[in-house]
């Protein structure tokens, strides 16, 4: 008997731990999925301005430090906000630089004023303009 009371009290602290452990586990898991959006929109003005730029035919426009600012974009890439997202803010900088432009893209969010941040060199290309 005094066998079962002890092992059922060191099940219940081994559970009690457990449960301590799920808050922080919810929080990191909402974080990483706030990241994964951000990063998903991050590529996708990347690349959406790499097409752009890469056009011979289309007229770009240097931002000369002042960054266009697109608010709200959702991570569900709807117009609207759908159940679980939440609005990012994308900041768009393009510099002329020589014979190519650098397109630098930050995304922030709700309680990430730093957010994510990416730069890429772009060039034109002749053969892309159709």
């Amino acid at each position: 008997m005094i066998e079962v009371l002890v092992s059922l009290v060191l099940i219940t602290v081994g559970v009690l731990s457990l449960l301590t452990l799920l808050p922080a586990g919810w929080r990191l898991s909402g974080t990483s999925d706030m990241l994964g959006r951000a990063a998903g929109i991050l590529q996708s003005e990347l690349e959406r301005n790499e097409i752009m730029i890469m056009n011979g035919k289309n007229t770009i426009t240097p931002t000369l430090g002042t960054p266009l600012i697109k608010q709200p974009v959702y991570g569900s890439g709807m117009t609207t906000a759908q159940p679980g997202d939440i609005p990012y803010t994308v900041s768009t900088e393009v510099d002329s630089s020589g014979n190519g432009y650098r397109v630098r893209v930050t995304v922030t969010w709700p309680g990430n004023t730093n957010g994510i941040a990416e730069s890429l060199i772009v060039g034109r290309e002749r053969s892309f303009a159709q």
